[in-house]
């Protein structure tokens, strides 16, 4: 007894040696783990540290991260969100607490969102989709503007409105798609071959309005990016706000900061247009005036030399070459003036020709011939089917049994079963038979048949 008394005695250890060795084990087994989990239970003391618990449907785990690991945290903390944790499995000595020693702390939606957003930016930039080399230049004076956006966004109201305030004539093309959804990559991906292979435009605003990072998630797909790049069509990305950045922005060939930026730059300014049209005019008027007045002092000065020299014939020969001068000088200046005139009508036609209000003028007149030609060939038909039913009805008349029995003649009908009597072979002595006549009908019983 004394011996088994000793031998327990030599076994015992303390409390403090329980958890150090306790705390050894967590520490070799579990070297460094990921945790997901909502937060709860935080606590920031003045130490700085930051203490709160990681829960689930079913359990939950202390957590302490140190002042020192603070400085890298991407977010605020709060209560309820969804993080994912990198930590240690650690043991609180002096309690005998097991806890999480916390390294690290993201958000579980975005940061899984932003490794993926990291990992494909990183691929693409390395496969040159991202080079200045391939950037093509936006056109000066579109001949149309193309849209790829959800047709019931604030982005498209946007847009079109600083279209129609910039340059109205350009005509714009919508390319309807969803921007947000599993389906969002395929529409808009397809939206861009599709503007390609019309080529009806000559760039393209791709764009949505702001969200969150999964909102905007269809534009950081690989399959949007690839055909992005492979446009031969311009296309400047809008999407978001001017602090959101997606995939698109960087293989796009500008990206811009909102929707109406976006609009800003794939449109003239018809002010500006104007302006310097009226500039040139103005330009040309002056060289003109400058070169009237260069002529007219050549011309003072052939004057001044002409009453300089008295020999006739002299006098006589310069007069001729001074109107021959002066002649080919008018000429020279009307053409140059007609050739002006006309660069200056043809640059004001070719303005008109995008006024939207000739396409209207010529849509309505348009639409008023196709109203008339409806209306004549409807009354037409009419008159037509009017006929044929006229037609009808006499050769129905005249086919018709009542005109038959109007000449006298009867029909016999069986009030069984409706038939209509043919032979005596269809009677029998004691039968009902039904007799109609041109007016009425009556009732009558087979007594004698005769078969002759």
């Amino acid at each position: 007894m004394t011996g088994t008394s000793a031998s327990i005695r030599r076994n015992i250890i303390t409390v403090t040696q329980l958890n150090r060795e306790t705390s050894q084990l967590l520490a070799e087994h579990f070297l460094s783990v990921l945790v997901e989990g909502e937060l709860s239970n935080l606590s920031t003391p003045s130490s700085g540290h930051l203490y709160f618990s990681l829960k689930d449907a079913n359990a939950q785990v202390r957590c302490a991260m140190f002042r020192t690991q603070q400085r890298r945290l991407a977010f605020k903390p709060e209560n309820g969100k969804q993080v994912i944790v990198k930590a240690q499995v650690s043991l609180y000595e002096p309690r005998g607490d097991y806890q999480l020693i916390v390294e690290h702390i993201e958000e579980a939606g975005d940061g899984a969102l932003r490794r993926a957003f990291d990992a494909l930016k990183l691929k693409l930039s390395e496969q040159g989709l991202f080079d200045a080399a391939h950037k093509q230049t936006l056109p000066t004076l579109p001949r149309a503007i193309g849209v790829i956006t959800s047709p019931s966004g604030a982005a498209i109201r946007d847009i079109l409105t600083v279209l129609q305030r910039r340059f109205a004539a350009i005509p714009v093309i919508v390319y309807p798609v969803a921007v947000q959804g599993d389906n969002a990559k395929h529409e808009i991906a397809k939206a861009i071959a599709t503007a390609n292979r019309h080529k009806q435009c000559d760039v393209i605003i791709l764009g949505r309005g702001g969200g969150s990072l999964e909102d905007l998630w269809a534009f950081n797909e690989e399959l949007v990016a690839r055909a992005i790049y492979d446009s031969e069509i311009p296309i400047i990305s809008a999407v978001g706000h001017e602090t959101d950045f997606t995939i698109a922005d960087f293989v796009a060939d500008l990206r811009a900061a909102t929707p109406s930026a976006a609009a800003e730059h794939a449109s003239p300014d018809q002010q500006q247009w104007l302006s310097r049209f009226m500039y040139l005019e103005s330009r040309l008027q002056q060289q003109l005036q400058r070169k009237l007045n260069q002529k007219q002092q050549t011309l003072d000065w052939l004057n001044q030399r002409l009453q300089q020299q008295h020999p006739g014939q002299k006098l006589a020969g310069n007069a001729r070459r001074m109107a021959e001068l002066e002649a080919r000088l008018n000429q020279a200046i009307h053409a140059k003036l007609r050739h002006m005139t006309g660069i200056i009508e043809a640059k004001t036609a070719k303005l008109w020709q995008h006024n939207p209000a000739i396409t209207i003028r010529s849509h309505k007149q348009r639409q008023d011939y196709l109203s008339k030609r409806l209306i004549s060939a409807a009354a037409h038909k009419l008159e037509q089917l009017n006929q044929r039913l006229l037609n009808s009805s006499q050769t129905l008349h005249a086919v018709s049994p009542l005109a038959t029995l109007n000449r006298g003649y009867a029909m016999v009908i069986s009030p069984s079963s409706g038939e209509i009597i043919r032979s005596t072979e269809q009677l029998k002595p004691g039968d009902r038979v039904q007799t109609r006549l041109a007016q009425g009908r009556f009732t009558s019983q087979i007594k004698v048949i005769d078969p002759d």
